[in-house]
């Protein structure tokens, strides 16, 4: 049989105070309840040799806190990109003095349902609610009332009613295009990927690459449409290669369509970053294997998990959508444009 747990009450005979003493100091109110230093010291100094720790389901039911919250998630918790987005909600959690349960959905709404009323049966003090990617979403009438912070998912309305937590995906597209204006290509710049006006990275990507060069003068020569996936993306480009496409620079809207490109380049005889500049959305871990080693604009998962829980435990403020910069990593796929 495991050991039994030191009491409140073993702590105080310890010291040799009272029980609402050894409370109120391990509690932290020993300024407020006017306890001697020396008395603090005692209560302490026993706490640490009966290895004392607090029993959280009775305070849970005396203070109605248990100091847990839930995130619930579609594939947020199973994908190997993503998942640094929890490494930064625990992160946050630990800092706070909370403990994380995590819940994932894989999208079905009756397994989301059953999920959060197994977490209100737990009595959690607050929810995360995210998303694999950065969508509109309806949040659950179960979650109504309870404090509430969006991850990489937004409400509509001209108010939030709760944080919301995203990726700045139009600041990004506007880094994309001032990598490659400052690198000296002017022209010959090509989209790579297919923007889909429902997707809301892809829409919010393309409107700050379009802003970026229209501010410089420029604009892309044109797009190479693919699915956001390698074998499309190498396809395409080697199509367009083989018909006669010259491009100097290369944006592509993930690394999965960069790895695609990266294979068609090459079979085209044309190197990287000598021939082609290169440049990608995410900073998967792809970005750093490919060789020459691909310039990323890196999604801030674990800034995005921290932020979250931050913003439910933290400081109060009002409901406001939180826009994370997305920085650039450069590597060696950019280069200035080759002499005609």
């Amino acid at each position: 049989m495991p050991p039994q747990r030191a009491t409140l009450l073993q702590v105080a005979q310890r010291a040799g105070v009272s029980r609402s003493t050894a409370s109120f100091v391990l509690a932290g109110r020993h300024l407020d309840m006017r306890i001697s230093e020396d008395a603090r010291q005692r209560v302490l100094r026993a706490a640490q040799e009966l290895d004392y720790r607090p029993n959280l389901m009775a305070r849970s039911l005396r203070t109605k806190v248990t100091r847990t919250i839930a995130l619930v998630s579609d594939t947020l918790a199973s994908d190997p990109y993503a998942g640094k987005a929890i490494n930064g909600a625990l992160a946050a959690a630990v800092a706070h003095g909370h403990l994380l349960f995590i819940g994932e959905t894989e999208g079905d709404p009756v397994v989301e349902e059953r999920l959060i009323a197994d977490f209100l049966d737990r009595q959690v003090d607050a929810f995360v609610y995210a998303s694999m990617f950065t969508r509109y979403v309806r949040l659950p009438k179960q979650l109504k009332g309870h404090p509430v912070v969006l991850l990489n998912c937004l409400t509509r309305g001209a108010r939030p009613a709760h944080h919301q937590i995203i990726p700045d995906e139009l600041a990004a597209g506007w880094s994309a295009a001032t990598t490659v204006l400052e690198a000296g290509h002017r022209s010959d710049i090509y989209l790579v990927g297919t923007p889909d006006e429902q997707v809301f990275a892809g829409r919010e990507r393309m409107a700050g690459i379009h802003e970026g060069l229209r501010a410089a003068g420029t604009g892309l020569a044109g797009t190479v449409a693919c699915d956001w996936w390698p074998d499309s993306a190498y396809e395409a480009v080697a199509a367009s290669l083989a018909a006669g496409l010259r491009p100097r620079a290369l944006i592509c809207l993930n690394d999965r369509i960069a790895l695609g490109a990266y294979q068609a380049l090459r079979e085209a005889g044309r190197r990287i970053p000598d021939d082609v500049s290169v440049l990608s959305f995410d900073d998967s871990d792809l970005a750093a294997w490919l060789r020459p080693q691909l310039t990323s604009i890196s999604l801030p998962h674990y800034q995005l998990g921290w932020q979250a829980v931050e913003k439910l435990l933290g400081p109060q403020s009002d409901p406001a959508v939180l826009r994370l910069p997305m920085p650039v990593r450069r590597r060696a796929s950019m280069a200035k444009p080759p002499v005609s």
